[in-house]
């Protein structure tokens, strides 16, 4: 699906302006570039796609600050080059001091309840073939639906349970809603 600059510039826009719908088209057309970005320098899947989620989480706290003067691509690879150097950062200091220093970020910002293309797929899928389908994806993706979808709990509550963000459990769940319909289109087209 390729965006025009216009279109990209307008879904920045809404973003800005607390968009879920153009959060989440932001976060499937630049997803593969970022976690690519970060596959080549971490040469580590989790890593990879942990960087690329919290990427994303700080880039939708902070997208008031974008400039548009810029690419937005380049803005977001600057957050994950960022992201990737803190993480080796924190990484060796925990090493060399033997124990991990927690850090707590304020909960804030609810998202849009608006049902997205991808919740009205999931939805239309039966109990038992739903469940199938989870299974599919990695288990980090499983909790999250899990936790959001079946024990109906709210961003906060899951943010608090996993100990993350709250933004890095909205980006998790966008992608968990994002690979699960892909997985149930795959499978319908057999």
């Amino acid at each position: 699906m390729e965006k025009t600059d216009e279109s990209l510039t307008n879904l920045i826009e809404k973003a800005k302006l607390g968009n879920q719908i153009a959060f989440s088209s932001l976060l499937n057309h630049f997803w593969n570039d970022v976690y690519g970005f970060q596959l080549i320098r971490t040469q580590n899947e989790n890593d990879a796609e942990d960087i690329t989620i919290q990427t994303f989480s700080q880039a939708f706290d902070k997208i008031h600050t974008f400039d548009s003067s810029y690419k937005f691509k380049t803005w977001l690879i600057a957050i994950s080059k960022n992201l990737h150097v803190d993480l080796i950062r924190k990484r060796k200091r925990n090493v060399l001091q033997g124990s991990e220093s927690g850090n707590t970020d304020a909960i804030k910002k609810v998202l849009d309840d608006a049902p997205s293309i991808e919740d009205s797929l999931i939805t239309e899928q039966n109990l038992a073939a739903l469940l199938g389908y989870i299974k599919k994806l990695k288990p980090h993706y499983q909790e999250v639906i899990n936790l959001r979808y079946f024990q109906e709990l709210a961003y906060a509550e899951i943010a608090e349970r996993l100990g993350e963000p709250i933004n890095n459990v909205k980006v998790k769940l966008l992608r968990a809603k994002k690979l699960l319909a892909e997985i149930i289109k795959s499978q319908k087209s057999d």
